[in-house]
């Protein structure tokens, strides 16, 4: 129910199911953690976009990718936060940014450093469980100085994947939480314009040119239906507990549902990209600059948000 391939070159550690035809969820530790593949019968649910390599080597997302220390962008590269000056200039840090030249999906991007703590077997699938030390390296703690140390813990259990992450704060001094995750789910054999989206939000967060949130917010619905030639690139406060985003088509349906610790999401639907992105976010876009809604995790305190993604 667990095991290794490989993924261009690297180790990929799988979680397996009988459920649903045959559940293969595949994480690269040496990659940051990412999530790179999900099958379910041998067809793949996750977006590939450019694949694992051009991850690596570009910071071009794919699969389930983790976004640490923040998720989307950030307005500004140099600012004050909680007392402390976070400077991300700094020259070798692994920073991607997007067209307008603001930083993007956090520090953490196909990361080394992560520890394998648990590969293990369960009665129903598997659980991986790894670590990542922020305040061990230096030109992370340089730029982004909150000592801290991350549990991202993956349990397959028949046909659910959930992903776990918590943020440990050091003894000496706060840690600001605004992490998430980019799932790129799909529905393999139909087209993108039949999948049917549900996605029961009911509050958009207004954006600005530079999709940053401006501060106002808006009633919203969106019933479910095929997603035709619609594009999104929104952000929403998360749907009440309990309520799952979907795509359905094809005799498939995958949900995905937020647990504890995720407030916000933003959704992802390009029409050039044969994926939807339903991304749990702790924070909204631009809180370690614009302070909205930030957490700020105590010293010596813990912090665990979690996601869900079913497959039926």
């Amino acid at each position: 129910m667990v095991g290794e391939r490989s993924e261009d070159g690297m180790a990929g550690l799988t979680l397996e199911s009988a459920a649903a035809g045959g559940v293969v969820a595949t994480f690269v530790p040496e990659a940051g953690m990412v999530g790179c593949s999900l099958r379910a019968g041998g067809e793949e649910l996750l977006g590939q976009r450019g694949g694992l390599a051009r991850y690596v080597g570009s910071g071009s997302t794919m699969g389930i990718p983790f976004l640490h220390p923040w998720a989307n962008r950030l307005g500004s590269s140099r600012f004050e936060l909680a007392g402390r000056a976070v400077d991300l200039e700094r020259p070798g840090l692994p920073l991607k940014r997007d067209g307008a030249g603001l930083p993007m999906h956090g520090l953490l991007t196909a990361s080394g450093g992560w520890v394998v703590e648990r590969h293990l077997e369960t009665g129903d699938g598997g659980v991986l469980a790894a670590s990542f030390d922020f305040g061990a390296h230096v030109l992370l703690m340089e730029a982004f100085p909150f000592a801290h140390r991350i549990e991202l813990v993956t349990t397959l259990a028949e046909a659910e994947l959930t992903i776990a992450t918590t943020v440990h704060a050091d003894a000496a001094g706060p840690v600001p939480i605004s992490f998430g995750f980019h799932p790129y789910l799909r529905l393999p054999g139909l087209p993108r314009a039949e999948w049917v989206m549900a996605a029961p939000v009911r509050e958009r967060l207004l954006l600005d040119d530079r999709q940053l949130p401006t501060g106002a917010r808006e009633p919203v619905a969106i019933e479910p239906a095929p997603l035709g030639d619609r594009q999104l690139d929104d952000a929403f406060a998360a749907p009440p507990a309990g309520e799952p985003f979907a795509l359905e088509g094809g005799g498939r349906r995958l949900e995905l549902r937020l647990g504890e610790g995720y407030r916000y999401a933003q959704i992802y639907a390009p029409a050039d990209t044969d994926a939807v992105a339903f991304e749990p976010m702790t924070a909204p876009t631009n809180s370690l600059v614009s302070g909205e809604d930030l957490p700020l995790l105590a010293p010596g305190g813990s912090f665990t948000a979690t996601f869900t993604i079913t497959i039926a």
